[in-house]
């Protein structure tokens, strides 16, 4: 889990991330060469941090030399499934949830809209790679999204881990 500090300033670096999330047109445009028309509605369907993740995953992804295209869509699209309903403080909650134990959840599931968000946190990956097969990606994409990768594809699941928690 690593240290405590380390833990925090982490989950600062991604609550500012996510405060000032934007997506350049020419980042759209760039995807836009090599998405498919659904895929691109996919994408701009998600909220804009979470579209902005995804291109600092994909970027990430491509510096460590990566030509993957599964991998990429799979980077894209791993949290297409939170949706437009998740709220930062959901985010927060779920995080807190990571480090301080289940009942930081639990408490938030009371909450008016609490159940279904934490829900949705949970469930992510397997919607985001439903949300992601129904775009026309492959299932080799949906399995790097659900994190049930066959084994051969353990280092491409690595990477995208490794990429993911570094952006």
């Amino acid at each position: 889990m690593g240290s405590l500090a380390s833990w925090w300033a982490s989950k600062v670096r991604q609550f500012g991330r996510h405060l000032v999330a934007q997506v350049a047109p020419t980042e759209r445009a760039e995807l836009a060469g090599w998405l498919t028309s659904t895929q691109m509605a996919l994408f701009d369907g998600m909220p804009v941090a979470d579209r902005r993740h995804g291109l600092d995953v994909l970027e990430r992804l491509r510096a460590l030399g990566s030509d993957d295209h599964d991998l990429f869509l799979a980077g894209l699209f791993h949290d297409a499934g939170k949706g437009r309903s998740i709220r930062l403080w959901h985010r927060v909650a779920w995080s807190l949830g990571e480090r301080l134990g289940p009942w930081v959840r639990q408490l938030v599931a009371r909450l008016p809209g609490g159940g279904d968000a934490m829900a949705r946190l949970r469930d992510h990956a397997e919607r985001s790679a439903a949300l992601a097969l129904a775009a026309g990606c492959g299932m080799r994409a949906a399995g790097l999204i659900r994190g049930d990768a066959p084994p051969a594809d353990a280092a491409v699941a690595a990477l995208l881990h490794a990429a993911d928690e570094a952006s």
